[in-house]
């Protein structure tokens, strides 16, 4: 018997992105489908950007966790059309990216506030972070660098 498409975004929000293990591939926005054709559950998956060096391991993952549910008959589409943006990011997902201690993105293209104190009081220190999704900021407060996630 198939689960219900349901049941398989609830087994790919517990999928995490590899490269911020706090946030799911599901929050994080880039699982764009579920669905079955036939027999065959179909997960499409829309890179953060093109050149992504996470975009297999998660296709793996993704393929790993719906295995381990059972699943045999597995396809995984990259979708390039529309490009990810960061509007995508689930409200939990940003959530947990500041609990994480990365600011998540913001449209006025900087964080709002330090991740750790709270304060408003922040710099860029580089528009290159961790990944080429984050810039390194820090808070002029504690001291601390922290990573923002940018928007895209």
């Amino acid at each position: 018997m198939k689960p219900a498409t349901d049941t398989i975004w609830d087994w790919l929000d517990k999928v995490p992105d590899p490269e911020i293990p706090v946030i799911s591939v599901v929050d994080l926005g880039i699982v764009r489908d579920v669905r079955w054709d036939g027999d065959t559950v179909e997960v499409a998956v829309t890179p953060t950007y093109s050149g992504c060096p996470a975009t297999t391991v998660i296709s793996l993952d993704i393929e790993t966790a719906l295995r381990d549910h059972g699943l045999d008959k597995i396809r995984i589409t990259t979708r390039i059309n529309p490009p990810w943006t960061t509007d995508w990011l689930s409200d939990t997902g940003r959530a947990k990216l500041l609990e994480y201690g990365i600011a998540p993105p913001t449209a006025a293209g900087g964080p709002d506030a330090c991740p750790r104190c709270k304060s408003a009081n922040v710099k860029r220190i580089s528009q290159f972070g961790s990944t080429p999704c984050k810039a390194q900021w820090q808070c002029k407060d504690c001291l601390e660098p922290f990573d923002y996630f940018k928007c895209i």
